[in-house]
């Protein structure tokens, strides 16, 4: 299989998590005898630096071409003091907007030779498996005003929420199908004791659900959800929920696993290219230093050999690798208890690759 790459490291530990995953990819693709090619273009802070824009016309351009999409992080406080139009942040959003990607998958599970990385009890995390699915491109992160303006004479700022019903819809749909290959049961998440975005939210996924017979689904209010997570996760699958509140439930959610640093996630739209990237930030405070945990974006790799390109052999090699390097004790800092015996980006990948290489064998 021929296959291009379009490969965004980003800023701070974007960089370093980034060539770790490709360095896992090129050994699937010589494991597997696929053909990779791989074309980097510059997003976020850094874009900023050299083309003054979060996202140039260029790298826009080397992602529409690409089959897929693989990229670190962005932001960092050198670019605080810039405006809206020019945060680093602008840029991640815009290629969500530009490409269409509207499903953001959130798989988060944990593993068992990481349940001490938690500050859950054990009992409480052991065997979570959720898959959030986000809905990327409406929403407040989008809506229209978004303004400092005079309310009575002082200082106000507005952002709006707005979601059309077909937006809704299909990203509701996206979440009933992924139900259907796992536990039938969609609990959909929204506000609707409060918001008019969320009630039409509720009635557009009941309206839904008429052509999902075989799939349950449950509305949960947000606030709820976010107490669930910590309280009984083990009874979630898969949740859908609008842009503001997906951010926040799967950043929660990552106390599931012990660390951000262990979450992938998927960007998807009706049309390739996909993009993948870790949930986790740019880091800037130990970017540079080698230690950055880079499995959220091995696993985000073993999600793009899965849904960009049918691999699923490879995608599940790759999964079991991560495991086995777990498995064996070999934690990066974030996941370690002794911090001073943490294991390198480099020993990380390292022995990622030899697990891919031994597995592929089999």
């Amino acid at each position: 299989m021929e296959k291009k790459i379009a490969i965004l490291p980003g800023d701070g530990i974007g960089r370093e998590v980034v060539e770790a995953a490709v360095q896992v990819l090129k050994q699937i693709e010589t494991s597997f005898h696929h053909s990779f090619t791989f074309e980097y273009a510059d997003i976020g802070g850094g874009a900023v630096d050299n083309y003054d824009d979060p996202l140039p016309a260029h790298t826009l351009d080397i992602c529409k071409k690409s089959d897929a999409i693989l990229l670190g992080a962005v932001g960092g406080p050198a670019w605080d003091h810039l405006p809206g139009e020019k945060r680093p942040e602008k840029g991640l959003l815009r290629i969500r907007k530009e490409l269409g990607l509207f499903a953001n998958l959130r798989p988060v599970r944990s593993f068992k030779s990481l349940l001490h990385s938690s500050p859950l009890r054990e009992e409480v995390i052991d065997g979570v498996d959720v898959m959030i699915v986000r809905e990327l491109t409406g929403g407040l992160y989008f809506g229209e005003p978004r303004e400092r303006r005079t309310i009575d004479g002082e200082e106000a700022a507005v952002d709006t929420l707005v979601y059309k019903k077909s937006e809704i819809q299909r990203i509701v749909q996206q979440a009933f199908e992924i139900a259907r290959l796992r536990t039938q049961k969609v609990i959909s998440v929204d506000k609707a004791n409060v918001l008019e975005s969320s009630r039409l939210w509720r009635e557009t996924a009941e309206e839904t659900a008429k052509d999902y017979p075989d799939v349950e689904l449950e509305h949960m209010l947000v606030d709820n959800a976010a107490m669930q997570i910590m309280y009984d996760p083990k009874k979630l699958d898969v949740i859908v929920t609008e842009n503001m509140f997906g951010d926040i439930l799967s950043d929660e959610a990552s106390m599931l696993t012990g660390s951000l640093g262990m979450l992938p996630s998927a960007s998807m739209g009706s049309e390739k290219p996909a993009l993948y990237e870790p949930v986790h930030g740019s880091a800037p405070d130990i970017a540079g230093q080698g230690t950055a945990n880079p499995l959220a974006t091995i696993a985000s790799s073993a999600m793009m050999l899965k849904y960009s390109f049918g691999l699923q052999r490879e995608s599940d090699v790759l999964e079991e690798a991560i495991e086995q390097v777990l498995t064996e004790g070999l934690f990066p800092a974030d996941l370690s208890r002794d911090k001073t015996s943490a294991a390198t980006t480099e020993e990380v990948t390292k022995a990622v690759c030899s697990h891919i290489a031994r597995l592929a064998g089999k």
